[in-house]
């Protein structure tokens, strides 16, 4: 059986094209069914949907045979494990993007700080530049937001310097071109009969080598003295999922933001606060950066909070006001289990003589937390970006997901075992607290966000 890694997301609809096209196609993944696992090839093969970060990683463990995802991914991959088990085999002609060097400015400070949301290709290319003194934060994504303020450069994905633009930078330097390609498994390609796929998908032979970034010889930035003490208060809100939620709370406490509401967001909207700025940034990198000292507050989850006070159990961040919006829990979910508890799955696992315990998760550090707490023995965390339901069984023996209705969970035919953690939007801080007037204009907008706090339902009154 040829187990085959497909991408959801941008490369969805083309991908399903070529599928198509090639007498492989699979009618519900074109369709976009909420199912991430697919029989195709007459039974011959075995399609799981991933977010396309987590294909290469997927194929390079040898769990699937062959992937499609961006050329990007798969470097970025490689740039950390130049080992890996994984060969390009061809480009596909479509998913055409490039990865920009790119700035907000002239000039930078000294460590230059470099964000991406791919941190190995980031490292490449600032040794390949020479910087003397440099920092990379890797992120989850809005990597354009970050410069001038909190990056001097980004790395993004752009189809041409005008979408770079378009993400208000300015194009430094074309890094490296991407696309979609068809990439394997060594070990499978010399140990199983590929040609079901590989016939109707083509081959061109082993592009394995790492690919050469295309770097300036020397940065067009000015370096600038020490940067001036900030007098703005700096407030982070988040996009995405938690947006629509964050939009309510800031409402209740009768705060306007302009540029933020139910009909989008711009990543520098208006506050109607008096010494405040605001940026919007993906709620999972808040917690690093008020720790760090970038933002003052944030507006992010509790799960994410969590994740990274038992990764750093010494961070300086806290919770100070519960939103009460948002709210979800944290589960343990498996799959084809008789047992009707974690313990009793662990017993059933064992009793199968099942080895290493898989705990699959976007919450690497709270897998990890978990399983160390509820003394899992053998166990290995598997980092995912999404698409996770369809990790259990074959990938993982848990998988440790966010669960709103479990409309996904029913779907796939899960299982939930236990809901272990309560998660809610909330305000976070760093303990070290702003002075002077940033104090003033701190201590009023907490106290305006706690009062729009929505009082809790007394038993009997529904919910």
């Amino acid at each position: 059986m040829i187990r085959v890694a497909l991408p959801t997301g941008d490369l969805r609809r083309e991908t399903a094209a070529l599928l198509d096209a090639s007498g492989a196609g699979i009618p519900d993944y074109a369709t976009g069914s909420r199912a991430l696992r697919f029989d195709m090839l007459g039974g011959a093969a075995v399609a799981r949907v991933f977010r396309e970060k987590d294909i290469p990683a997927q194929v390079a463990l040898g769990n699937y045979d062959a992937g499609i995802c961006s050329l990007a991914w798969t470097e970025e991959l490689a740039r950390r494990f130049p080992a890996l088990d994984v060969v390009r085999l061809r480009g596909l002609g479509y998913g055409e993007c490039a990865l920009w060097l790119a700035a907000a400015g002239g000039t930078s400070r000294a460590p230059v700080r470099i964000v991406s949301e791919y941190p190995n290709i980031a490292e490449a290319a600032a040794r390949r530049m020479r910087l003397t003194r440099y920092r990379v934060f890797g992120v989850w994504g809005a990597a354009e937001a970050y410069p001038p303020e909190d990056a001097d450069l980004a790395i993004v994905a752009a189809r041409d310097a005008a979408g770079v633009e378009a993400l208000g930078l300015g194009p430094l330097a074309r890094l490296m071109t991407s696309s979609a390609w068809l990439i394997a498994n060594r070990r499978s390609l010399a140990t199983k009969d590929m040609s079901p796929l590989l016939e109707r998908l083509g081959r061109s032979g082993d592009a394995n080598g790492g690919l050469a970034l295309t770097t300036p010889s020397s940065l067009p930035l000015r370096i600038a003295d020490a940067p001036a003490p900030r007098e703005a208060l700096r407030l982070a809100l988040p996009d995405g999922h938690a947006q629509a939620h964050t939009v309510q709370a800031l409402a209740a406490a009768g705060i306007a933001v302009d540029g933020y509401d139910d009909r989008g967001f711009a990543r520098r909207p208006r506050i109607d606060v008096a010494g405040v700025e605001v940026k919007v940034i993906r709620p999972q990198d808040m917690p690093q950066q008020v720790a760090i000292g970038q933002f003052d507050l944030a507006v992010t989850g509790r799960d994410w909070l969590f994740d990274h006070r038992v990764q750093f159990p010494a961070s300086p961040v806290e919770e100070v006001v519960d939103l009460q919006r948002s709210r979800y829990s944290l589960a343990i979910i498996v799959k084809d289990v008789q047992a009707d508890s974690v313990s009793g799955a662990i017993e059933e696992w064992r009793a199968r003589s099942v080895g290493a315990i898989r705990v699959a998760s976007e919450y690497p550090n709270i897998a990890d937390h978990f399983a160390r707490e509820r003394h899992f023995g053998r166990y290995s965390v598997i980092p995912i970006a999404g698409a996770s339901e369809g990790f259990v069984p074959d990938d993982a023996e848990i998988l440790i997901e966010g669960i709103e209705t479990g409309s996904s969970v029913r779907a796939n035919k899960l299982t939930v075992l236990e809901r272990f953690f309560e998660s809610t939007n909330c305000v976070i801080a760093n303990r070290e607290r702003p002075s002077g007037a940033r104090r003033a204009a701190f201590d009023a907008l907490v106290e305006r966000l706690r009062a729009g706090v929505p009082a809790p339902v007394a038993a009997g009154q529904g919910a």
